[in-house]
């Protein structure tokens, strides 16, 4: 049983800068030096199009903010391109001499409300400097998956990129005509980290009626175990994301133990109505966890440690 303790608010965007206006969603971090890392964001403007940015802070008082960006890392594509509505990233791996950032990168529609494929992006500079790799997602859609792709994590291992991310299943008309988004956790894999192959196998599965979405899943592969953490929506009574959990013997087939989490909402608060999008660190023999509150990231984001497991 995992028990975490919140240990409260790291970051909230206040109309920082016209790209930085609101939101700091699906936080993650790079270490940088002994204490120093580099917790990376995503950001919206004015117009609500999500920017990748940063600040820095020292693990030793984690709430006091060293440096903020001052630029984003990387911005929404020219109109028509798959990520002409926002960039969101969601990791930054080392290979290498590189950097690869994975992304989604969104786009409004028309007959549904929004479509998101995953990107890359690729630094040689100690990811100051990121270029996008193609104009078009490295994971599209295809006859298997039509609909929505995104949320990628990705880990390197055995010589094999191995990628989990969510795609969706359906679109449904719900109440008044609108769309509910239905989207579930599969996993892909490929040998240089841009061609995927062997995707779309089936991770995480609704569990029951109410159900209906998935995000951000982030893996982690020790003692002989994959552990996954993500988020989901909904329950019979709960229509808002709580963290989830589960675990694999080799990556593909997971057995689910959301109720071992040991995390929920607050009673009040910037994290009262919503715990979502969390991302697992370590540092000094302790286990971090970043996570988003209320409305997706508009409350910013906030630190846990683990107490026990």
């Amino acid at each position: 049983m995992q028990v975490w303790k919140k240990l409260g608010k790291i970051f909230e965007v206040n109309k920082n800068y016209d790209w930085m206006y609101s939101h700091a969603s699906c936080p993650f971090v790079f270490q940088i030096d002994n204490n120093k890392f580099r917790i990376f964001f995503s950001t919206r403007d004015r117009r609500g199009f999500s920017h990748g940015a940063w600040i820095d802070v020292d693990m030793r008082q984690p709430f006091k903010i060293l440096a903020i960006s001052e630029r984003p890392i990387i911005v929404p594509d020219e109109p028509g391109y798959f990520g002409d509505a926002g960039i969101v990233p969601f990791q930054i791996l080392k290979t290498k001499n590189k950097y690869f950032m994975y992304y989604s990168g969104w786009t409004l529609k028309k007959t549904v409300p929004f479509d998101f494929y995953i990107g890359l992006a690729i630094s040689t500079d100690n990811f100051d400097n990121f270029k996008k790799y193609s104009n078009v997602p490295i994971l599209d859609r295809t006859h298997e998956e039509p609909f929505l792709i995104g949320a990628p994590w990705v880990i390197f291992e055995d010589y094999i990129y191995k990628m989990w991310y969510i795609s969706g299943d359906k679109w449904e008309i719900c109440f008044e005509n609108n769309l509910k988004h239905y989207y579930s956790i599969k996993y892909a894999e490929s040998k240089d980290g841009i061609y995927w192959y062997k995707r779309g196998i089936k991770c995480i599965k609704y569990e029951n009626e109410f159900e209906y979405a998935f995000a951000r899943p982030m893996v982690i592969h020790e003692k002989c175990v994959y552990k996954m953490w993500y988020s989901f929506r909904a329950q019979k009574d709960i229509d808002t994301y709580r963290i989830g959990y589960a675990e694999s013997n080799d990556g593909i087939n997971w057995t689910r133990k959301d109720d071992e989490v040991g995390m929920d909402v607050s009673e009040t608060g910037w994290d009262s109505e919503m715990i979502c999008y969390p991302f697992i660190f370590d540092h000094k023999g302790k286990r971090y966890m970043l996570y988003n509150g209320n409305g997706y990231g508009k409350t910013g984001f906030g630190l846990a440690v683990l107490e026990e497991e």
